[in-house]
């Protein structure tokens, strides 16, 4: 007796959703109404005169931004590297600056380098004599310090989640092939590292521009100290507000948007 063999249905992916549906509709009308009344019926005469201060400022919380983020990051592949595979010192000493750096609030670091280590160095003739005081003396370098400090520890514990995540098959498959640690690491680990990484990367660089307007509580004029000039000088509450959450969603959009284009281009398979 023959059997009757079933051929399974091909599969058919759900269609999109469409973006004209009632209750989508229903939520662009109403967010246009807010538009609406927030041009209309508030104070915005006081946009012209700041808008050369507002571009600035957003300037330096971009620089901020990725001045921070890049070296920071850098800082943060030998602090993943060394929980993973270095000494025991070294891998003591990552886990200590991680644990200190994530478990006390970024405003107090900032300040403790700022009124402290900042207070410190003027005490010393020999310091405010070299060349570093015209630098030293200014607040964007301990605004700076701090930010990096803070991204890298959070994605130093970040990078040794994804050291320790990559296939260790893959490792031993360099090896077969001749290859030596160093080259193991550029060509292997580092690159799948990473692209695990990009995920968490993402969230956290978002993160790191919601933290740049703590700098401005030690004078560093960016896009959010531009902002609380507005409000003291004008007596306005919400209209500046909202530019700036305005302003920063757009920036996060932007973040969000460049790090999926990221991770598409880069193949899922390891190389």
């Amino acid at each position: 007796m023959s059997e009757t063999v079933t051929t399974p249905p091909a599969y058919v992916a759900p269609a999109g959703r469409s973006l004209f549906e009632p209750h989508r509709l229903v939520l662009m009308a109403i967010f246009g109404v807010l538009v609406f009344c927030i041009i209309w019926f508030m104070r915005w005469d006081w946009l012209p005169r700041y808008s050369a201060k507002l571009v600035s400022g957003i300037g330096e919380s971009l620089l901020m931004l990725f001045a921070t983020s890049f070296v920071g990051f850098l800082l943060a592949v030998p602090i993943g590297l060394a929980q993973v595979a270095g000494p025991r010192l070294l891998k003591w000493l990552s886990v200590l600056f991680c644990t200190v750096i994530r478990g006390t609030p970024l405003l107090l670091q900032l300040w403790l380098l700022y009124y402290g280590l900042g207070s410190i160095f003027a005490q010393y003739p020999e310091i405010r004599q070299s060349f570093l005081w015209p630098y030293l003396r200014q607040a964007w370098p301990y605004g700076f310090l701090a930010l990096t400090l803070s991204f890298a520890a959070y994605e130093g514990e970040v990078m040794r989640g994804a050291f320790a995540g990559v296939p260790r098959g893959e490792l031993e498959a360099a090896d077969s092939f001749g290859m030596s640690r160093f080259q193991t690491f550029w060509r292997i680990w580092l690159p799948r590292a990473i692209h695990r990484a990009l995920p968490t990367l993402n969230g956290d660089t978002v993160l790191q521009l919601k933290s740049t307007p703590l700098i401005a509580t030690i004078t560093v004029v960016d896009v959010y100290g531009v902002i609380s000039r507005v409000r003291q000088d004008t007596y306005l509450t919400y209209e500046p507000l909202l530019l700036l959450a305005l302003i920063y969603l757009c920036l996060t959009g932007i973040l969000v948007y460049v790090f999926r284009k990221l991770e598409n281009r880069i193949p899922t398979r390891g190389v």
